[in-house]
């Protein structure tokens, strides 16, 4: 009998990330409060730092490649910010929800994301 009963932990299956790649982009919330297919808006959580602003800008790249016309807002108030339970930023808050925070993520990722969500009619 072994001194101590050591049990060979289950390897946990990594959880999938929002764009099928090993990065660490999660969906930290399923988009339920969508209407429809409509996407009503994206909202950008930050410090106003460079990882903020360069967020906002591959967050427009993405919606423009993907031909949606939708409001993009950029919110610096770390109350605001607050509000939405972020705690690391930059953030990604789509239709009231936050899909990722703490991670940049590249223009490529953001359409991923959003073609996953099933806010856009033709794949790109």
């Amino acid at each position: 009998m072994p001194l101590f009963n050591f049990k060979k932990k289950k390897k946990l299956e990594k959880e999938q990330s929002c764009c099928g790649c090993d990065c660490e982009t999660r969906l930290l919330q399923p988009i339920a409060k969508k209407v429809g297919n409509e996407l009503h808006n994206i909202k950008v959580l930050g410090a106003g730092c460079g990882s903020c602003h360069e967020q906002l800008k591959y967050v427009k790249e993405a919606v423009k490649n993907m031909g949606l016309d939708i409001e993009i807002e950029y919110i610096t108030d770390l109350q605001k910010v607050m509000e939405y339970g972020v705690m690391h930023v930059p953030a990604l808050v789509v239709n009231e929800n936050v899909v990722s925070m703490g991670k940049v993520l590249k223009t490529a990722e953001i359409q991923i994301l959003l073609q996953q969500l099933d806010f856009c009619d033709n794949p790109t």
